[in-house]
């Protein structure tokens, strides 16, 4: 009896034992799957509710809308256009290789453009979005659409791109948009933020210079999706902010005018106005399309900028370097006169060439101008004569004065691509090269060769600031009434009123000379040079009154004229392509009341008065012909200053 109620109790424990382990068993596995749930929905609720809503929620960044460009009158010269794109997002297509397979029967996908994808697809994360083509036709978009839910990872997108109205003849200056590349982000913190696919960026000239103003900031849309990633509905819409619109001082008329006037040559024609400052065209040769820079340029088409010897992607009236040559000549006149070393009665016999310990220095004309004065001098552009003048004035003194008027520093603040120039002088020389100056360096810089070098556009700033009767002006190429407000009241009286005498209330405006009349004495013989007989540039003038205008031819020599040569009195035109003489040409007009600077060059286009005057003559007439419709919209804006 007693072994019966033990075992009892032994089998009683057991039960009991085995109980309190299942319990324990069923108490723990109750821990745990409350622990996991307590994971799950409270601690891991942002990863997983994320991961949900993004299998059923899409966002996308929106390329933000760029600002335009205008001309002066509000013709569109860069603006945005739609496009239809498509995006992949990597990590969400199931089989690269089908893609590819599926693509090339959908849209121009060829194997070249596998490749290039993906070698991009390696250096990006596998959820950032990549562009597959940014330009797609209207048929291949509708068959993307047509076909979306076969292909997963994909998404057509209408978006904008930049679309340049003129394709060449402001392309140097309005520059082009493409891709932004690693330098470019690395290069821009603002790039870094707002990246988004397919963003683009400037590369050169304004779209560059103003890059991050005309960006604007990007918008975001949020869609929901079904299974195959096919948008459903709009959730949410974020407008993004669009970049800043530009109005340039340009008439786009007359760039294209320009342009096709030197088509055919490598060269530079710059327009300003003499008061404002307001560059009315610039215009560098030859030129490029820029708008085959928006989608990626062909290989093919890049090698043929880049081999083409007269160097189409540089803007030769910013960053072309020449001698000045003769159109120098008006500044080393004046600087005699302002300093006392000549008077304009000074006379000179010119027999063809002059000596100075054994060198011999020649003018352009072998047998010599016989005696000349010095506004015969500038009419007939003697060399002989300024050799002369140039010995007695000193190459400091000629180089304060060319400085002042606009010589070797850069004429814009919106171009990083514009080059300073060179004014020599002997500090300079001795700076730059390690030598002292000699005498006869003086001499050839007196007829703008030498060490003188300067651009198109300094030429032209040099020419407005002497027919504006000898006063400073800052010039613009934006059209921003606010940013030249001193200049703008200064200058009030010569629009409202037309004086001849000009009234300069505001001591902003800093006068470049000492005596007046020493500036209307260049003035006086550059209208000979132009408007008299025996002028270089003569056979370019026009008659008409209001047309009347007065500058100075300049040639200016690449190579050293070889004794041969002068025997065998060969003419450019006899030479090699690049032997011959730089073309130039600075004038202004109209001559009474002067309103507009020009200065043309033509390399290698043999003389001023052949090649460079007749352009700016017709130059000219185009832009007085516009003038009154300019004045109209001037003075619109300063009445609103």
């Amino acid at each position: 009896m007693l072994n019966f109620s033990e075992n009892i109790q032994s089998k009683s424990k057991l039960i009991s034992r085995r109980m309190f382990i299942l319990s324990s068993i069923k108490i723990a596995v109750f821990v745990t799957i409350i622990s996991r749930l307590f994971y799950l929905q409270i601690s891991e609720n942002i990863k997983w509710r994320s991961l949900s809503d993004r299998n059923r929620l899409r966002e996308w960044k929106t390329i933000p809308q760029r600002g335009t460009i205008e001309d002066y009158f509000g013709n569109k010269i860069a603006k945005n256009t739609q496009v239809f794109q498509l995006h992949m997002i990597p990590e969400d297509v199931p089989n690269i290789e089908e893609l590819f397979f599926r693509l090339t029967r959908i849209i121009d996908f060829n194997e070249k453009k596998k490749r290039n994808l993906l070698k991009r697809l390696k250096k990006r994360k596998p959820w950032e979005p990549i562009i597959i083509s940014d330009n797609l036709s209207w048929e291949e978009f509708s068959r993307l659409n047509l076909l979306l839910h076969e292909i997963p990872g994909i998404k057509p997108v209408v978006a904008l791109a930049r679309q340049y109205m003129d394709e060449s003849s402001s392309s140097h200056i309005i520059g082009y948009v493409s891709n932004a590349s690693v330098k470019d982000l690395e290069n821009s913190k603002l790039l870094r933020e707002i990246n988004v696919p397919g963003l683009k960026t400037g590369k050169n000239g304004l779209e560059k210079n103003l890059n991050e103003s005309m960006i604007g900031q990007p918008g975001l849309q949020r869609f929901e999706v079904n299974a195959f990633g096919k948008r459903i509905k709009e959730l949410k819409l974020i407008q993004g902010i669009p970049g800043k619109d530009f109005k340039t001082t340009l008439d786009q008329e007359v760039q294209k005018f320009s342009s096709k006037l030197i088509k055919d040559s490598s060269g530079s024609i710059c327009v300003m106005d003499i008061y404002t400052g307001d560059i009315v065209t610039m215009v560098s040769s030859p030129t490029f399309d820029s708008n085959k820079f928006v989608h990626g340029i062909s290989l093919k088409d890049w090698e043929s900028l880049l081999k083409n010897e007269k160097k189409p992607l540089l803007n030769k009236s910013l960053s072309g370097l020449y001698p000045p040559g003769s159109t120098i000549k008006p500044i080393v006149a004046l600087s005699a006169l302002e300093n006392e070393i000549v008077s304009s009665k000074f006379v000179v016999k010119c027999k063809g060439s002059i000596e100075l310990y054994g060198q011999t220095y020649h003018c352009w004309k072998d047998k010599g101008h016989g005696y000349m004065s010095l506004r015969s001098a500038i009419k007939q552009s003697c060399d002989v004569y300024f050799y002369e003048i140039s010995r007695r004035l000193g190459i400091d003194r000629m180089s304060i004065t060319a400085k002042k008027f606009g010589l070797g520093k850069k004429v814009l603040e919106n171009f990083i691509e514009e080059k300073s120039g060179i004014v020599p002088n002997t500090k300079w020389k001795l700076q730059n090269i390690g030598k002292g100056w000699v005498l006869g360096e003086t001499l050839i810089s007196g007829i703008g060769q030498g060490y003188f070098q300067s651009t198109p556009l300094q030429l032209c700033l040099m020419m407005a600031q002497l027919a504006n009767g000898g006063y400073e002006i800052k010039p613009r190429i934006i059209d921003d009434k606010y940013a030249l407000q001193p200049i703008t009241q200064a200058w009030r009286e010569e629009f409202y009123n037309k004086k001849n005498n000009l009234d300069l209330p505001n001591p902003v405006i800093k006068k470049l000379y000492k005596n007046e009349e020493n500036i209307k004495f260049v003035l006086d013989a550059l209208y000979g040079a132009t408007n008299e007989p025996m002028g270089t540039s003569y056979r370019s003038r026009l008659t008409k009154k209001n047309y009347t205008f007065a500058g100075k031819t300049g040639t200016s020599q690449v190579k050293t004229i070889t004794p041969e040569q002068r025997k065998l009195k060969l003419k450019n035109k006899d030479m090699v392509y690049e032997d011959r003489d730089h073309a130039l040409f600075v004038g202004f007009a109209p001559y009474k009341n002067p309103r507009y600077a020009i200065s043309v060059v033509i390399e290698h286009g043999g003389t001023g008065s052949s090649a460079a005057a007749p352009v700016a003559k017709k130059v000219i007439k185009k832009i007085l012909d516009r003038h009154e419709l300019r004045k109209k919209y001037q003075l619109d804006l300063f009445q609103g200053v």
